[in-house]
Parts: C-alpha cells; sequence; structure tokens
C-alpha cells in the first residue's frame, strides 16, 4: 500500500501559546456500502479530532446512519450529509462549534449533484478555523469550476485559518487540484509522512483524496496511515474503495 509510518504522528494537544495542533482525517466511506465496522476501527486508531467525509449516506434514514458511524468512531456529527449531497463533518467533544453551514452547488443537468459541508470551530485558545469538507466534480470542467467555489466560499467565511479536505477526483496535476494548491497548502506536499496514493486499497496507484490548509496553518505531518499502529490492512481494504488521509495540523493560538 505505499510507504509504512516511519515515525508517530503528534497527537492532539494544547500548546502553551495556546496554539492547538489536531489530527484531521479525509475518507471517503463509499455510503457505508462495505465493513462499517472495519471503517469505524480504521478511524478510531486514527484518533482525530475531525473526520472530513465524502460519499456519506444520502437517502433512507441517512441521519441514523451518520449518527452510528460517529458513534462507532467516538466521535459525532458536526454538519452535512444529505442536506450537502454526501459530504459529511464529525468532530470530537474537543471541538467548540461555532457555526454550520451545508452548501448545495449549482446542478449541471444529468451529472451528480454536489455541495460542500461546512463548519467553523474553536479548540481552545486557539484561533477559529473555518472547515470544509468537499468531493469534486467527475468531470474536468466542472471539477475546476467547484474548486473556485471552494476558494470562495474559504473566503466568505471571515475566518483567520482554514482547512478543506476531500476526493478531488483528480491527481495533483489536474487543473481543478492545482487550483486549490495554488492558493493553499497541499498538506502531503509540504510534509509528507505514511503513504501517498489513496486510491485504490487493493491497489494503491494515484492521490486523489487530500488535506489543504490555508498559509499560516503548520502542516506537521500528512499521508496515508499506512501501518500505523492498530490498522490492519485487512481494515483498510474492507473499509471503502478509497484509503484515508490523516493529518497533524497546528493551528496558531487567538490574537485578540
Amino acid at each position: 500500500m505505499g510507504t509504512s509510518v516511519t515515525q508517530p504522528l503528534p497527537n492532539s494537544r494544547t500548546e502553551p501559546d495556546g496554539s492547538a495542533v489536531i489530527r484531521v482525517l479525509s475518507y471517503n466511506i463509499r455510503s457505508l456500502r462495505d465493513d462499517e465496522d472495519a471503517l469505524a476501527r480504521v478511524i478510531r486508531v486514527c484518533a482525530p479530532d475531525l473526520v472530513f467525509v465524502q460519499e456519506a449516506p444520502r437517502f433512507f434514514r441517512w441521519r441514523k446512519h451518520a449518527a452510528r458511524l460517529a458513534a462507532k468512531s467516538e466521535l459525532v456529527v458536526l454538519s452535512g450529509g444529505a442536506t450537502a449531497a454526501g459530504p459529511l463533518l464529525l468532530c470530537s467533544l474537543r471541538a467548540t462549534v461555532e457555526h454550520t453551514e451545508d452548501v448545495l452547488l449549482p446542478l449541471t443537468p444529468g451529472l451528480h449533484r454536489r455541495g460542500f459541508a461546512t463548519a467553523v470551530v474553536r479548540f481552545g485558545a486557539a484561533a477559529r478555523v473555518g472547515l470544509i469538507s468537499c468531493h469534486l466534480s467527475l468531470r474536468t470542467d466542472e471539477r475546476y469550476a467547484q474548486a473556485g467555489m471552494l476558494l470562495d466560499r474559504i473566503a466568505a467565511m471571515d475566518v483567520p485559518y482554514a482547512i478543506a479536505a476531500g476526493d478531488i477526483n483528480e491527481r495533483p496535476g489536474g487543473r481543478g487540484f492545482r487550483r486549490l494548491a495554488a492558493e493553499l497548502q497541499d498538506c502531503w506536499a509540504v510534509t509528507p509522512w505514511g503513504g501517498e496514493y489513496t486510491s485504490t486499497p487493493t491497489d494503491p496507484h494515484q492521490r486523489i483524496d487530500a488535506v489543504f490548509a490555508t498559509p499560516g496553518i503548520e502542516v506537521l505531518g500528512c499521508g496515508v496511515p499506512v501501518g500505523l499502529p492498530g490498522i490492519s490492512d485487512a481494515d483498510l481494504k474492507a473499509a471503502t474503495d478509497h484509503l484515508p488521509v490523516l493529518a497533524a495540523l497546528r493551528i496558531p493560538p487567538r490574537t485578540s
């Protein structure tokens, strides 16, 4: 599955200066059509403060399914799901939630509806941080436009820092991916850790899922948690059709 973890990723903590180290996970869960218990085990071992989910359940009793996954993962539902056309945000109780909003993007006839799950949260004395979980289009031109909409959404959130993560549906050389990386930090490229490729679990050969952060957020490490103690290759293969991306980030303290 790629390069194994060679050193521990920093754990969540509050620094003496008031900054917060947080663990962020991005994961396409294919509407919980695979082994939900394996999925929850992977999430728990990653010990995230935030989970940026793509392809959350969107139909019958979708809220119940999302709540069940959150409970199994020892987290709570923050925002998103069917009301964001699939993206979902989960969080630990460490997060103080200020605002949530589900955003539906313009619909192209004949294509799948897309959206963003968004929130603004704080961790202790750290600065406010905006969050966006996304799953961009399979079509090149629409994907490029949605990347621009994501950047516009960050600008409109009126926060000093932001994190966006999700299934970009193209490799780093693609136009949409490059549009995001031109303004945001591509966390894997900044501080690679663990494995690189996210698709597919049985044959990892491409990086189409990513965590992005605005300038000023310190990237302590980011990558696929291959070989992380407690996570088996069997669980990674059984959980869904993507591999997760785990990042440790340091959010600066509030200045006022």
